[in-house]
């Protein structure tokens, strides 16, 4: 009698623990989920954050409320999911190598590592000129820059934007000195460069596919070592073929939930990206119209793909005495 009560309790267990990764997996929220994009509406965040936030309604059977609260290159946003209760109902959005920056800006007191990253798209920066002024290629326009250092303005969404990143890079490679002219957001920097604020843009394609499509901006290159191809435009030529060995880290945008949350919200949205998102054409249609790469992760692979980007961003705005303290001393060795 012992043995078969102990045998039935054995294979209860079996159940249990079987049943169980299932269960964790099955997050149903009871009220709709705030995500936060720190940045301004119409940006490559907002952008790629709504197609996702509709492909997660789906699975969720929730509302995903998309709360824009830009301010301070992402910080104030970023910093509000950071505060928020950790019971899954309030995530945030943007570039990762943004996020992996905060700590050492000392604007925002976190680790890329303080959370769960799932990726979405990889976006490329390109030069993108208002069509009135003179440059037709990326060496006319550097070749300028050199001749009038600090003159040409360059528009961007801030010290941590993809924009910013961009030039710090290109800085690095060639030399050249700017002046630069902060937005709320992409958008606002694109909109700006269109309407002659600012003489070009180094922003991300997705934000600038539109504009380029429709002749309001000059594409001078895309901010990479490989050519860009854009529906509906055509090959954006790479930096690299004006600036030899200039190479430029993936840029991951993604939805990013803290640390600290249960465990079955992290599990339940792991599933969705791995069976939904993967696969949504949706998410697919939007990267190939806006120029960008699709290829979406989580987990350790969302990790390791995102920090290559931000030890060159950190590094970079270090270099440039952006930073209140040395990326090392934070966790992010040198590249």
């Amino acid at each position: 009698m012992q043995k078969r009560f102990f045998l039935q309790a054995v294979a209860a267990t079996a159940v249990l623990v079987a049943a169980f990764p299932a269960a964790a997996q099955n997050w149903k929220p009871t009220r709709p989920i705030n995500l936060i994009v720190p940045w301004a509406a119409g940006g490559s965040t907002d952008q790629v954050t709504r197609v996702a936030a509709a492909e997660m309604e789906k699975a969720l059977g929730q509302t995903i409320v998309i709360v824009n609260q830009p301010g301070a290159s992402g910080a104030i946003g970023t910093k509000s999911a950071l505060d928020a209760a950790k019971d899954g109902y309030t995530w945030t959005a943007g570039a990762a190598q943004d996020l992996g920056a905060y700590q050492a800006l000392g604007s925002v007191n976190t680790s890329i590592k303080d959370w769960h990253l799932f990726l979405s798209v990889a976006n490329i920066q390109v030069i993108g000129v208002n069509p009135s002024r003179p440059w037709k290629t990326a060496k006319e326009l550097l070749d300028d820059m050199k001749k009038r250092p600090g003159q040409i303005s360059v528009a961007t969404a801030g010290v941590t934007s993809a924009a910013h990143n961009a030039m710090d890079q290109i800085v690095k490679a060639t030399g050249v000195k700017y002046k630069e002219v902060s937005y709320d957001g992409g958008n606002p920097a694109v909109v700006a460069t269109v309407a002659g604020e600012a003489d070009l843009t180094t922003q991300l394609a997705v934000e600038q596919a539109d504009m380029i499509r429709g002749k309001r901006l000059r594409p001078l290159a895309a901010v990479s070592d490989k050519p860009l191809e854009l529906e509906g435009y055509g090959t954006i030529p790479p930096l690299s073929a004006t600036v030899p060995g200039f190479t430029a880290p993936a840029n991951y945008f993604g939805i990013f939930i803290p640390h600290g949350v249960p465990d079955e919200v992290v599990k339940t949205v792991e599933r969705i990206w791995t069976q939904n998102i993967a696969k949504s054409e949706a998410m697919k249609k939007y990267a190939v119209s806006r120029g960008a790469l699709f290829n979406p992760l989580s987990g350790e692979a969302a990790q390791k793909a995102v920090f290559p980007a931000v030890q060159t961003n950190v590094w970079n705005l270090h270099a440039s005495g952006k930073t209140k303290v040395a990326p090392d001393t934070v966790g992010i060795p040198k590249p």
